[in-house]
């Protein structure tokens, strides 16, 4: 039996915020075969919340939390503040995770979009 495709994400604006280009195109190419339009990649604090500043409906968001010398906390802040849902994409255990963005989404690298696809339309990205 033929698995689906994945396109549970058409029609949906997605962020990625990922400061390595290979991992970040990768993630941009699975989201796109996912059927939805990628935002960015972006690669830092700044750039991300350049491009949510800049008025896109966003559907939703894909974090990588270390993003060099920086953390994508104040990104994540600014999507909550919007109620924009998100993900963590991050190979850092949860415990290390401020208590504040403890029990938001995350998934672990390499990303699966199968998971990325259902916490997007669950609507569980930011319980």
């Amino acid at each position: 039996m033929a698995e689906r495709p994945l396109e549970g994400l058409r029609g949906k604006l997605i962020l990625v915020v990922e400061d390595d280009f290979i991992i970040a195109t990768d993630l941009a190419l699975a989201l796109e075969d996912c059927g939805a339009e990628v935002l960015g990649p972006a690669a830092s604090v700044d750039d991300a919340l350049e491009l949510i500043a800049a008025g896109h409906r966003l559907s939703g968001a894909l974090l990588d939390i270390n993003l060099g010398q920086e953390l994508a906390y104040p990104i994540a802040d600014e999507l909550r503040r919007r109620g924009v849902p998100f993900i963590f994409a991050t190979g850092y255990d949860a415990w290390i995770i401020p208590d504040p963005y403890r029990n938001m989404p995350r998934c672990e690298k390499p990303v699966d979009t199968r998971i990325v696809e259902r916490l997007l339309n669950e609507g569980n990205a930011n319980a």
